[in-house]
């Protein structure tokens, strides 16, 4: 006899209680894959939006907002300088971090590595003065071959490119004649003595009569046609042109009779009198003769401007005279 009851077999959906425990375990898995996901992919996101790619800039640049979030101190010092004023000027054209820097992005990425931007001061003055070229080319064409060049003086021997425009003008480091003498230690006596251009009292600078970024001439003079023109445009009364020239001052130029930064004889004259001025060309001059100009030390001897008072030259006389 069969004593064991039947089986019955419920039905799958005869089970309520089973299924809203799976559904809460799976909507769990689901959940801790998803936050998974995002907490693997934040470290890309972060290092993403720590160079955002700004409109408009080249692959690499990161846009000058961005070096200012390290460098805020000079990015501010940066709003009154000259070069700020050539980006307002011209756009995304202007002057802005990278375009002295470098490309920054690299850098960024790099946690602020300094080995991966262009830092001037680490680097040599050839090649600070190549990146100042880029813009600086065609208004100082002659600066590779000037006496400052040969002698290592770079862009930014003299001029502090993040100083405010405000401090000083062409952002030099110091103002004149102070940068200068810091160099020119032996121009720096002429300009205390009895007689000299005003250079240390503020009315003369050297860069009026000297083109510290290289010319064709000597001592960086400034280049003209006439080379007197660096004299003459304050001195005009002896510009000229004359009828009749006097020689020296066409052949040799104004330094052929004074000293131009400082001297102890009156009107800047490079020897202690006129007449003995006179004598550096005039030598042939008969002794005893109205024209004793080898009697120099006497006190009876005529100046020589008494007679030709027009030495710069004249419209009048071939000889000068007035």
């Amino acid at each position: 006899m069969n004593n064991q009851r039947p089986v019955t077999r419920l039905p799958i959906c005869a089970a309520p209680d089973l299924w809203p425990g799976l559904r809460v375990f799976l909507i769990l898995i689901l959940a801790a894959g998803f936050f998974s996901a995002a907490a693997l992919a934040s470290p890309a996101n972060e290092k993403k939006a720590a160079t955002p790619a700004a409109a408009g800039l080249p692959a690499g640049y990161v846009g000058s907002e961005t070096c200012a979030g390290c460098h805020e101190a000079v990015a501010k010092g940066f709003e009154d300088n000259p070069h700020t004023k050539m980006v307002l000027q011209h756009g995304s054209n202007g002057v802005t971090c990278e375009n002295c820097h470098g490309a920054g992005q690299a850098h960024v990425e790099g946690g602020g590595d300094i080995s991966k931007i262009f830092n001037p001061a680490k680097h040599s003055n050839k090649e600070v003065n190549a990146t100042c070229e880029k813009c600086h080319a065609s208004t100082h064409p002659n600066f590779d071959r000037s006496p400052h060049a040969k002698a290592d003086v770079g862009c930014i021997s003299c001029h502090s490119v993040h100083a405010p425009g405000k401090n000083t003008e062409h952002l030099l480091k110091a103002s004149q004649p102070t940068l200068c003498f810091q160099c020119h230690n032996d121009q720096k006596p002429q300009f205390n003595m009895p007689f000299h251009h005003k250079v240390n009292e503020g009315a003369v600078n050297c860069s009026d009569c000297h083109d510290v970024h290289g010319t064709f001439g000597n001592s960086n003079l400034r280049s003209t046609a006439d080379q007197n023109a660096i004299c003459t445009k304050c001195h005009m009364e002896k510009r000229g042109p004359f009828i009749f020239e006097h020689a020296p001052v066409k052949g040799d130029g104004c330094i052929s009779c004074h000293t131009p930064h400082g001297s102890q004889n009156a009107r800047l004259l490079n020897a202690p009198s006129v007449n003995a001025v006179c004598r550096q060309c005039h030598s042939s001059v008969v002794a005893g003769s109205m024209h004793n100009l080898n009697a120099a030390g006497s006190s009876d001897v005529t100046p020589c401007i008494d007679c030709h008072t027009m030495v710069h030259g004249s419209n009048l006389d071939r000889y000068l005279k007035r």
